[in-house]
């Protein structure tokens, strides 16, 4: 089975819920832990795992014979990216970092003067505690292609887990409903949506909701910090009734999480409350 873990903004506890059901189910489960937040990846450092890079992920970028070019300006004129720069009559500038590999310059080029080369653009990490096995993607720094990199983070974790076979795979996404979080949902059997009781991110949680939605993913919701507003966690529990979506976890605010984060070590005392999240999907 697939979990993901996802809530549209950042800093509502996603990872916590991540790192601790897949700690949780650990205790009896064979469990793959996928970090896709691949721009600022933390499960390792929330689990205490040392990370071992297992290898690079590129992306395609043009290469340029500039003694076959014709100066005609084509390549330039097709880049949506902006990544090349060219005047008719001049020879073409390439600015790599703005490259998204689409290769609609080399199609343009009428003589054949480009080719395919690859830049890296991210690494493939892998590691293991409590029992968790642990995949992580990280983006390398300046690029923007993160949701090229969750895309071959999520093909490099299914042959990772046709090798472990794993009960339950559970992919912590990034914040947003970007590419990269939908590529980190793609497949996915269920949908843990993690929220708080802020406007901002009850806001961002539906726009989530929409894409499980849109992509017909079962889901249901977590109210982390349940404890520090009552009133408008009803307001969310209204918003869930009105919807259909089952709220299926709690999470009050504790000391015990910010000191489990400071020791690098899963929070104690509230295996109930992520056994409780961990039922509502095991039967779907």
């Amino acid at each position: 089975m697939i979990v993901g873990v996802t809530g549209g903004k950042g800093g509502t506890g996603k990872s916590t819920v991540a790192t601790s059901i897949s700690v949780e189910l650990a205790k009896t489960s064979k469990v793959l832990l996928v970090d896709a937040d691949v721009e600022c990846p933390n499960d390792h450092l929330l689990l205490s795992i040392k990370l071992e890079k297992k290898g690079s992920i590129y992306q395609m970028i043009p290469k340029f014979d500039l003694n076959k070019c014709i100066k005609c300006g084509k390549c330039g004129l097709v880049c949506k990216q902006n990544a090349i720069v060219s005047i008719k009559g001049k020879y073409p500038a390439f600015v790599r970092e703005m490259c998204n590999g689409c290769g609609a310059c080399i199609n343009a080029c009428p003589v054949g003067a480009i080719s395919e080369s690859r830049k890296v653009i991210g690494s493939v990490l892998t590691g293991e505690n409590y029992g968790v096995h642990l995949i992580t993607g990280e983006l390398k720094l300046g690029e923007l292609a993160s949701g090229e990199v969750v895309t071959e983070l999520r093909k490099r974790a299914d042959e990772y887990a046709n090798k472990l076979s794993p009960d339950y795979t559970i992919i912590d996404s990034a914040a947003g409903i970007g590419c990269p979080v939908i590529a980190s949902l793609r497949g996915t059997d269920f949908i843990v949506a993690v929220t708080e009781p802020t406007p901002s991110a009850l806001h961002d949680l539906k726009r989530v909701l929409y894409l499980a939605d849109h992509f017909k993913i079962s889901r249901g919701i977590v109210i982390n910090k349940y404890n520090l507003e009552k009133d408008f966690c009803r307001k969310i529990e209204k918003f869930a009734e009105k919807e259909g979506i089952p709220v299926i976890g709690r999470i009050p605010y504790d000391r015990k999480f910010l000191d489990s984060s400071i020791k690098m070590k899963p929070a104690r005392g509230f295996e109930d409350v992520f056994r409780e999240i961990i039922n509502s999907f095991k039967n779907k």
